[in-house]
C-alpha cells in the first residue's frame, strides 16, 4: 500500500507542472510619481489643464492651471483618451478624420475628442499611456506643451 500512495504522490506532483501559471507578458506602467512629473513640466511649458492617463485609459492625475475654464478639465482627458485609443497625436488624427468621409463622424463618439493637444506616450516601442493638455490657447500650443512635457521625462510620443 505504501509504494502505491508514494507512486500516486510522485505523479500528483510530476503533473502539477502541467497547471502552472503561463509566462504572460510584462509592460512597463506609467506610475503616479512620473505622471506628476508629465503634468508638473507641462504646466511649466504653458498654461492650461493636464491629464494623464496609464495604459489601461485610467485616469493618474489631473492639474488644472489658474484662471483656466473648467470645461477644459474634460478636454484635456477627453484629448489623453482619444491620443491612447488611436495611438495617434489627437491634431494629426483630427487632420486625417477631417479628410476621409468615412472617419469624419468620429466626432459623435462621446469619449473621443478631435482637437489638437493629446499625445501618447511610448517608452521604446511600448505604449504607456496619454497625455491631454487643453486650455493653453489652441489645438498647436496645446499639443508643443504636451510634447515638451513628455520629451523632458524621457518619453516619446511615437513608437522608435
Amino acid at each position: 500500500m505504501t509504494v502505491k500512495y508514494l507512486i500516486a504522490s510522485l505523479a500528483i506532483s510530476l503533473s502539477s507542472g502541467a497547471f502552472a501559471a503561463p509566462e504572460l507578458p510584462r509592460h512597463a506602467d506609467l506610475d503616479l510619481k512620473n505622471a506628476r512629473l508629465l503634468a508638473d513640466m507641462a504646466l511649466e511649458n504653458c498654461s492650461g489643464t493636464v491629464s494623464v492617463l496609464d495604459r489601461g485609459g485610467n485616469l493618474l492625475v489631473t492639474l488644472r492651471g489658474d484662471g483656466i475654464g473648467p470645461h477644459n478639465t474634460a478636454a484635456s482627458q477627453r484629448k489623453a483618451y482619444t491620443a491612447l485609443s488611436t495611438k495617434t497625436p489627437t491634431r494629426l488624427f483630427a487632420e486625417r478624420a477631417r479628410s476621409n468621409p468615412e472617419t469624419a463622424n468620429l466626432n459623435t463618439l462621446d469619449e473621443l475628442l478631435l482637437l489638437g493637444g493629446g499625445i501618447p506616450l511610448f517608452a521604446g516601442k511600448e505604449l504607456v499611456g496619454a497625455i491631454g493638455v487643453a486650455g493653453s490657447g489652441g489645438g498647436e500650443q496645446d499639443e508643443n506643451c504636451a510634447i515638451k512635457a513628455a520629451e523632458k521625462v524621457g518619453l516619446s510620443f511615437n513608437r522608435s
